[in-house]
């Protein structure tokens, strides 16, 4: 079953009333099916503001096959999480400081 992304679509904040109208209907009838999408406006003054479309989508085969091949944890990885979860359960004492 393919992982669901989270993608985004940016507005500037220099478009006219009747285009946002006629981009946002756009975008909205293309939304992929159970979408969840949300409208926010971003950015600051000195910067600049802008409307963000964020919407859930199935990741495509390309993403998919890259976070395959970059996910596979190595051996070293195996053995740098062992030794982080042998780390948790040392005790910690708030005392000692500097290694006093």
């Amino acid at each position: 079953m393919p992982r669901r992304v989270k993608d985004f679509i940016e507005i500037s904040d220099y478009t006219s009333l009747e285009d946002l109208i006629r981009y946002l209907k756009t975008i909205r009838d293309n939304l992929p099916p159970e979408h969840e999408a949300e409208l926010k406006i971003r950015g600051d003054e000195i910067f600049g503001q802008r409307l963000t479309i964020s919407y859930l989508r199935e990741q495509t085969l390309e993403e998919a096959e890259l976070e395959a091949r970059y996910s596979k944890t190595s051996k070293d990885g195996e053995e740098i999480e062992r030794l982080r979860h042998k780390l948790d359960d040392v005790p910690y004492d708030s005392k000692r400081r500097g290694g006093a």
